[in-house]
């Protein structure tokens, strides 16, 4: 690990290593007295990034309490991306308020063809990652529920079909306010009901792992390469050609913040992904 110590602003960072900074990916950490980090963050220009911190009159209280700020580059942006979701998780740096480990995780599931029933799991009922048919990744069934229901007034779902409120003999309630189109009662075919809901879901969709095993996502800077190794979404550890050793990660089942970096590169396919035999 690199150290860095900043200059010019009303802080107590020594100012010696400026120059020390570098202008590559990576991650930086804002360190005070204490052993924990105060702050970690990740740019795809550490000192850039480094510097716009000292002129951002918000984080005044946190520079007031830094020391200096130690670095590590990484070979690209999924690199640090993948660094700082794992050290924030580890470390609890005190001025972080993202990328904070979920305890529970939970999902819309939806069956396959017309007519199934809509339920709401947690990773406890499924293997997120794995799964197919699964919308969304919240913090509770009432945050699934929330959702749905805004989904449900958008584009005018049955609330009953949904499993949101019961169902009497004159239909749901969005029936009689007109804010539901019918198809508990028949006046809609369920299927075109159905599919409305599938259309308002999408975006939402949770990828099912696509590989049959693990993959390399290969990152490279000059002659520098990083060989993160993924696999059903989890980042097992990535391999580094300066050390030319593999460190492992221990990373317990899936992360959110590790499907939401990766999950766009390997679906998009805008990544350089190599099968592991």
């Amino acid at each position: 690990m690199g150290h860095a110590q900043l200059t010019s602003l009303p802080h107590q960072i020594d100012p010696d290593a400026l120059a020390a900074l570098p202008r590559t990916s990576g991650v930086y950490i804002f360190q005070g007295e204490g052993t924990l980090p105060l702050y970690i963050g990740k740019s795809v220009d550490i000192r850039s990034r480094v510097l716009a911190h000292l002129r951002t009159q918000d984080e005044a209280e946190m520079l007031a309490r830094s020391r200096r700020v130690d670095f590590i580059e990484t070979a690209g942006e999924i690199g640090a991306l993948l660094l700082e979701a794992r050290l924030i998780k580890q470390q609890s740096p005190l001025y972080n308020i993202r990328l904070r480990r979920l305890r529970k995780l939970c999902s819309i599931a939806l069956p396959p063809g017309p007519g199934g029933t809509l339920r709401f799991v947690t990773d406890k009922d499924v293997t997120i990652g794995q799964t197919a048919g699964l919308f969304g990744l919240f913090s509770s069934v009432h945050a699934a529920q929330s959702k749905l229901r805004e989904l449900a007034d958008q584009h005018r779902l049955c609330l009953g079909l949904l499993g949101l409120e019961k169902l009497g003999q004159r239909g749901c309630f969005g029936l009689q306010v007109k804010t539901c189109l019918g198809a508990c009662v028949g006046r809609e075919d369920r299927s075109v009901h159905d599919q409305r809901l599938l259309n308002a879901l999408q975006d939402m969709q949770v990828h099912a792992w696509p590989f049959a095993g693990a993959v390399d996502l290969i990152e490279q800077n000059g002659d520098w390469q990083q060989r993160h190794r993924i696999h059903h979404w989890r980042h097992l550890g990535t391999w580094c050609s300066r050390t030319q050793a593999f460190e492992p990660h221990a990373q317990q089942g899936f992360d959110l913040d590790t499907y939401k970096i990766l999950v766009k590169p390997v679906m998009m396919n805008t990544a350089l992904l190599q099968a592991v035999p």
